[in-house]
């Protein structure tokens, strides 16, 4: 069962780093300002405790949304990728595999694990099968398919999408 309310116990030096951090950047928006009184007056006493509440539907585009690695765009929910503002099509199964591996940039994952994370009902797994969607992946996201930037090979155990774009 989904939690309602959680309750996060910050530090005073973690409060004077946000509010530092937030007040230097970040968007100009009323929720902003409404943040950083919050803070203000969690640091000068006035308030014990701040609540907190995400926007409904009037939010602009979460963030967790659009993943931008370097010149590529991962739109989640619309499903849609774009390199150099250029739309990529991708079949459904390329694009879940491309967004798994964009949201764990960095970590390596064997051709099963991407299996299972990807594939939903009974599928046979075949590591060639794995390495063909990968090979289809490239040649429609890389800028050079023979020398990848963004799904890179680790030898002998997987994949990963790299961290450095």
């Amino acid at each position: 069962m989904k939690k309602n309310i959680g309750l996060v116990t910050l530090d005073s030096s973690l409060v004077q780093w946000l509010h530092e951090k937030l007040r230097l950047s970040g968007p100009k928006t009323r929720e902003k300002e409404e943040l950083l009184e919050g803070l203000e007056d969690l640091m000068n006493g006035t308030a014990a405790s701040l609540m907190l509440e995400l926007g409904g539907e009037e939010m602009a585009v979460p963030v967790s949304e659009v993943i931008q690695c370097g010149a590529l765009a991962i739109y989640v929910k619309a499903r849609k990728v774009t390199r150099e503002r250029e739309e990529i099509s991708l079949t459904p199964k390329e694009f879940d595999i491309l967004c798994f591996l964009a949201r764990n940039r960095g970590e390596v994952f064997t051709k099963e694990q991407i299996y299972q994370a990807v594939w939903e009902n009974d599928y046979l797994l075949d590591d060639s099968n794995i390495m063909a969607f990968i090979r289809k992946l490239r040649k429609k996201i890389e800028p050079n398919p023979d020398a990848p930037e963004y799904i890179l090979t680790i030898w002998g155990i997987g994949y990963k999408f790299s961290d450095t774009v």
